[in-house]
């Protein structure tokens, strides 16, 4: 039995560690608001203002779509407010022009070329000629394969990921150091704490479940590893002030190497069992498996892709409709609407459904490492999955 006094204490450190929660998201999403209704302003300052008459001449609409998705794609630098950007190295190369390198700062966010190429509206870098217009011989693959440039520049996402990276190796060095310096052997505190907690769930109620007792272990780093880069990435994507504010997972081209790195091992550890299952299923008669085999062949397929699409589908939409709510403001306060008036009677709502997806994208951030790991785990566990054999006495 507890002392009677230990329940009060442990609620109140429930209530406290509730309300530095709380006060995060508070904060994370303010300043959220702050940054992205600092660039609709912007948006919006195009249109020039006739002193004389009094009203705004030339306005623009506001296109909410284009907005949005210009926001969650990958760019060549990294915004922080208004028309303040960190520029990224532009890394291109061409067997014509060999590679070239500089900083994405000499574009003038697309205002201007440099070294023979430009970004386009898109975003994407397409080499120009002389005179500036786009070089169709090297941006197209009419003439030969070798004309083709291929940009290998270091964009948002890849920071964005190197950052993970740098925030995993720290993490983990001085929780590793924790085991041996005048700790070990001592109970975990802090931030070993923290981490050994959420390794030991993953490991045995999800990994070891997955995979299987006896095989498990040599896949632990591996999944481990998957879970911590995609959960610290979501995590991330949630600040939007760097070094957050990367839609990394909701990115669809990193969704699909994390699910080929799943796919890869998944193949090369599949045993004859689990190759004779989908090639010729066991017990099965033959002008079943003529139905059932293709049908099998493509689920190898159809698992990554689920993977894929899960992820990226999962976190791509919880900024899209982040953002559209900041977006409502705003369309609901242009003069061709309801005016500052519209705008004004709108935000509170709009702001209640930001706060409520700002802690509904904490959940999502934990969850879809989760599913993907766990679900990882599960293929890798049928494709080692031994055949079963029944007893008869």
């Amino acid at each position: 039995m507890c002392p009677e006094n230990a329940k009060p204490t442990f609620i109140k450190m429930k209530i406290s560690k509730l309300a530095k929660l709380s006060l995060f998201c508070f904060l994370t999403i303010s300043l959220g608001t702050t940054t992205f209704a600092g660039e609709l302003e912007n948006v919006s300052s195009s249109a020039s203002i006739d002193s004389k008459e009094g009203h705004i001449k030339g306005a623009q609409k506001l296109n909410a779509g284009e907005l949005i998705m210009e926001h969650i794609a990958d760019s060549h630098d990294w915004h922080l407010w208004g028309h303040v950007a960190i520029p990224l190295p532009v890394i291109v190369y061409n067997p014509e022009r060999g590679v070239v390198v500089f900083s994405s700062a000499r574009f003038d966010h697309g205002h201007k070329s440099y070294a023979g190429y430009r970004l386009n509206e898109k975003g994407k870098i397409e080499a120009v000629n002389e005179t500036g217009e786009v070089d169709a011989h090297i941006t197209t693959l009419n003439h030969s394969l070798t004309a083709a440039s291929y940009d290998i520049s270091i964009t948002k996402n890849v920071m964005s990921i190197f950052i993970t990276i740098a925030i995993l190796l720290m993490v983990f060095i001085s929780v590793a150091r924790a085991y041996t310096n005048k700790r070990r052997g001592l109970a975990p505190t802090g931030l070993q704490n923290a981490v050994e907690a959420i390794v030991i769930f993953m490991r045995d109620d999800v990994i070891k479940a997955g995979i299987g007792e006896k095989k498990y272990e040599k896949y632990v780093p591996y999944l481990l590893t998957l879970f911590f880069f995609i959960w610290i990435n979501n995590m991330l994507g949630l600040i939007p002030i760097f070094p957050g504010g990367a839609n990394v997972t909701g990115n669809i081209s990193v969704a699909l190497v994390l699910a080929t790195l799943t796919f890869i091992i998944t193949t090369i550890s599949g045993n004859k069992n689990y190759w004779q299952h989908i090639f010729a299923m066991p017990g099965v008669p033959k002008g079943v498996l003529v139905l059932l085999t293709p049908i099998e062949i493509l689920g190898v397929f159809l698992r990554p892709f689920v993977l894929m699409i899960r992820l990226f589908a999962n976190i791509a939409a919880g900024h899209i409709i982040a953002l559209s709510f900041f977006c409502l403001i705003f369309i609901f306060g242009q003069e061709s609407l309801y005016g500052t008036g519209g705008g004004l009677g709108v935000s509170p709502l709009s702001i209640v459904f930001t706060v409520f997806m700002g802690f509904l994208e904490l959940l999502v951030a934990f969850l879809q490492a989760y599913v993907f790991t766990l679900l990882s785990s599960i293929y890798i566990g049928a494709a080692l999955e031994e055949p079963h054999h029944d007893n008869h006495h």
